[in-house]
């Protein structure tokens, strides 16, 4: 009783910290990737939370086509040190090597997840009409737009009506149905 009484709490700050830096990070190469405005309060905010990290692996990791591969890099690197972590606390019959694997449908999903939530957000604050001016959706609007301007080119609205957030939301979460579970399967994921 007592092992699974401090396991619960263990595993539960281990997927919480890890998981929120690992999305900061993640947001750091989408902002980079989407030509965001690094000027913009949630920009910078971003940027301070994860230069220390950054810093380092940058001058062994250069970027590529104005994308932010130390980035990459350093998230792919966390979430396998996150499941190493929950391989060693939870006892899994695993090699703690094997979540260097593990970890790259797990950003894979990340990646995914991220879009899914930016877009669902938009959709909510369309509904508001926000300031556009506002630094939160100028940044929304900057990250989500590399995903949703084909959609809007190929769906004009209808009675007023964009429906090109519905399709691009299908055609994440199919993405993710389609990729994810070869991924897993050929890493051999246990999360």
């Amino acid at each position: 009783m007592s092992s699974s009484y401090l396991t619960n709490p263990v595993v539960f700050l281990i997927q919480t910290l890890f998981g929120l830096y690992v999305t900061l990070v993640a947001i750091r190469f989408l902002l980079q990737w989407a030509k965001a405005d690094f000027y913009n309060p949630i920009s910078q905010f971003v940027v301070k939370l994860t230069s220390p990290a950054l810093r380092p692996l940058r001058k062994l990791i250069p970027g590529y086509a104005g994308m932010d591969l130390a980035a990459l890099v350093l998230a792919w690197l966390l979430k396998s040190v996150e499941f190493g972590l929950l391989v060693l606390v939870l006892g899994l019959n695993a090699s703690v090597f094997s979540a260097l694997g593990w970890a790259v449908p797990a950003v894979v999903q990340l990646f995914i997840t991220i879009f899914l939530f930016a877009i669902l957000i938009r959709v909510v604050l369309s509904w508001l009409n926000p300031d556009p001016y506002n630094p939160a959706i100028m940044l929304l609007t900057r990250l989500t737009d590399p995903i949703m301007q084909p959609a809007q080119r190929l769906i004009q609205p209808i009675g007023g009506i964009d429906l090109s957030p519905m399709v691009v939301i299908i055609g994440l979460i199919l993405l993710e149905m389609l990729l994810l579970p070869p991924l897993k399967w050929l890493v051999g994921s246990p999360f």
